[in-house]
């Protein structure tokens, strides 16, 4: 007969599993043993939320400095660039020919109206003077005869011993005789300038360049350049500075003009200086621009008693751009920039931030001029703009706009060229 026997365990290990066990517990452990794990995670999550901070508050909004707009009277300038050029340039040349006797200068002085230059070997001339004069007595004497002689025979008309035509004759005779002294006159008058133009004098005041001739050379007289240049020179008080400007900025002035604006007055720096100390004003405008550089010539005069500008230097020139004018001013680095747009932020009373574009202009002082966009009562953020979101809230503290004192360029210096030793 065949029968089931339960399979031993070859350990012969007789003792029930864990499922066994948990199914012979009764049914208030087995509900124990469920409950404690449910227990448990509830007083370690009842610990943790007394150990948790409380939920983090709403964080105060953030502090940015806030002023008005700065409101001052300023000068706006055009910046040009040119080179200074004498108000008179003149080439000495000579009106006689001859031989040069005499320099009367130093090479790059400064000389007078009239002032004594070259002299030219006066002899020939002298002689031909002498000659004329000479000639001019003649004359005169030939003329005095031809009326002695017209006056007796005037005289012996009367009784009919002298014939008419005769007188007529002696009268003819008398006014070419006149007419000769006269040419003889005007023959000395030209010998006497052949003489005077053998002194070559300065024709305007200046500084003169280095002479061209030595003496013991010959010149020749002659007009433009078949004469011989013995030297130049260039009136330099005033002087004049010109320069090229845009066909805008010449609309600008030609429209300052027609309100009835004054004469523009200029000032200019020098390579080697940092202000611009040199003033002047505007006197030419060429009469018509360049088609191809729309550009138009411009000059300004300066005084310039002691002659330090010399012609061909360079400078910086600004033009008066409409005189002293009201204006608004901001901080440099309010300024923000969105793509195209030059933005400002300012505050409500609300303490909103709203950004304002703004057409701005040049800068002053670390101070930018806000030509449009602002008004004189709108709070600026001057400080704290990386915190200042547009539509976000801040707290404004007020604050002050003031210029601040811009470090002067360095001079420029000649380039370092050369050598150098030790004193011995």
């Amino acid at each position: 007969m065949n029968m089931i026997t339960r399979i031993e365990s070859e350990t012969g290990d007789n003792k029930p599993g864990v499922s066994e066990r948990l199914r012979r517990m009764p049914l208030w452990q087995r509900g124990s043993l469920v409950a404690l794990p449910v227990v448990l995670v509830a007083a370690g999550l009842s610990i943790a939320s007394k150990d948790a901070p409380a939920a983090m508050a709403a964080p105060p909004p953030p502090v940015v400095t806030v002023a008005n707009p700065l409101v001052r009277d300023v000068n706006e300038w055009d910046d040009y660039v040119g080179r200074f050029e004498p108000s008179r340039a003149v080439e000495v040349r000579p009106r006689v020919s001859g031989a040069i006797i005499g320099v009367h200068f130093t090479d790059g002085a400064i000389v007078q109206k009239g002032q004594l230059l070259f002299t030219i070997d006066q002899r020939p001339f002298a002689a031909a003077l002498a000659e004329a004069r000479a000639g001019l007595a003649s004359a005169e004497s030939d003329l005095a005869l031809a009326r002695s002689d017209l006056g007796r025979a005037e005289r012996l008309v009367s009784v009919e011993a002298v014939s008419k035509s005769d007188v007529e004759r002696l009268q003819a005779r008398v006014r070419a005789a006149g007419a000769a002294v006269s040419a003889a006159q005007a023959r000395v008058r030209s010998r006497a300038l052949d003489m005077e133009f053998t002194q070559v004098r300065a024709p305007i005041a200046g500084r003169i360049s280095d002479r061209r001739v030595d003496p013991g050379n010959l010149v020749a007289a002659g007009e433009g350049q078949g004469g011989s240049l013995l030297t130049t020179i260039n009136a330099l008080d005033p002087i004049y500075f010109t320069f090229d400007g845009s066909e805008a900025l010449f609309l600008k002035t030609k429209r300052a003009k027609e309100t009835g604006a004054q004469a523009s007055p200029v000032e200019i720096r020098l390579q080697d200086e940092t202000d611009y100390k040199w003033k002047g004003k505007l006197d030419f405008t060429d009469n018509g621009l360049d088609p191809k550089s729309g550009t138009i010539r411009g000059r300004a005069v300066l005084s310039n008693p002691g002659m330090f500008l010399t012609p061909g230097m360079f400078g910086n020139m600004r033009l008066s751009a409409g005189g002293t004018t009201q204006a608004l001013m901001v901080p440099d680095t309010a300024i923000q920039t969105d793509q195209a747009r030059k933005l400002v932020l300012t505050v409500g009373k609300d303490g909103t931030v709203a950004p304002k574009p703004v057409t701005l202009g040049p800068v002053v002082d670390g101070l930018r001029i806000v030509r449009s966009g602002l008004t004189a009562q709108d709070k600026v953020v001057i400080s704290g703009t990386q915190f200042a979101a547009p539509g976000g809230k801040v707290n404004p503290k007020p604050g002050k706009i003031a210029p601040t004192a811009t470090s002067q360029a360095p001079a420029l210096t000649a380039p370092v060229t050369g050598e150098a030793t030790f004193a011995r």
